[in-house]
């Protein structure tokens, strides 16, 4: 009930007082347990945060081809996050662009500490196959990851929610695999080591193609 508030309602226009309401308990139940609204929300974010699927939770085939084809796949269905995720994701938003800095501050710790996604094991995965460059220092690579990878997305599904925005050459779909394509590039001149295999288009879904996974980054 507090997530599906909170997506709906934003952090800021959200009421401990209306969630208290609609679970038929006392509001101050809610502060007893939490605490505050932030730790209330905080709960939140990281249930949402821990629903989505770590990198490396991928169709065995996917796997084999390597880190960037991982990378393509997950990439390839990010606008999944919109269509079947939408609350973890709303909230995930929330989480990184609609808090104040004390809140903001305890989600940056979580996800550096917890690694919900398993980024360190996705960088380390990419090293061991000799695609990742191993003379950065791994937390320099997992966090341009993080950054490059969150910014990507959030523009992929820009162009999802208003395709008009990206239509000026060719249709939507093919735009789109071009620029996940071009993206990885820049990121593997970027972090790798130049050895890494090409993408199989196999990784890249076919168009209306359904997702089998039940959750995604």
């Amino acid at each position: 009930m507090a997530t599906q508030h909170f997506a709906e309602h934003g952090y800021h226009a959200a009421r401990v007082g209306d969630i208290a309401l609609a679970l038929g308990i006392a509001k101050g139940s809610i502060f007893q347990h939490f605490g505050s609204k932030d730790g209330l929300f905080f709960e939140v974010y990281k249930r949402a945060v821990r629903s989505f699927a770590k990198y490396l939770e991928v169709p065995a085939e996917v796997r084999q081809e390597g880190f960037f084809a991982v990378l393509c796949y997950w990439l390839a269905r990010t606008e999944h996050l919109v269509h079947e995720d939408w609350i973890p994701y709303r909230i995930y938003l929330l989480g990184n662009y609609g808090t104040d800095l004390v809140l903001k501050r305890e989600i940056n710790r979580f996800l550096i500490s917890e690694d919900p996604y398993g980024t360190v094991s996705f960088v380390r995965f990419g090293q061991e196959r000799g695609e990742l460059r191993t003379d950065l220092d791994i937390e320099m690579i997992v966090s341009i990851i993080d950054w490059m990878v969150e910014r990507f997305q959030d523009a992929l599904l820009t162009a999802e929610l208003d395709p008009g925005l990206f239509r000026r050459q060719g249709e939507l779909a093919e735009k789109k695999e071009a620029r996940i394509q071009q993206f990885l590039d820049v990121l593997q001149r970027a972090v790798g080591t130049g050895h890494a295999a090409a993408v199989p288009e196999a990784v890249l879904p076919r168009r209306n193609s359904r997702v089998l996974k039940s959750t995604t980054r």
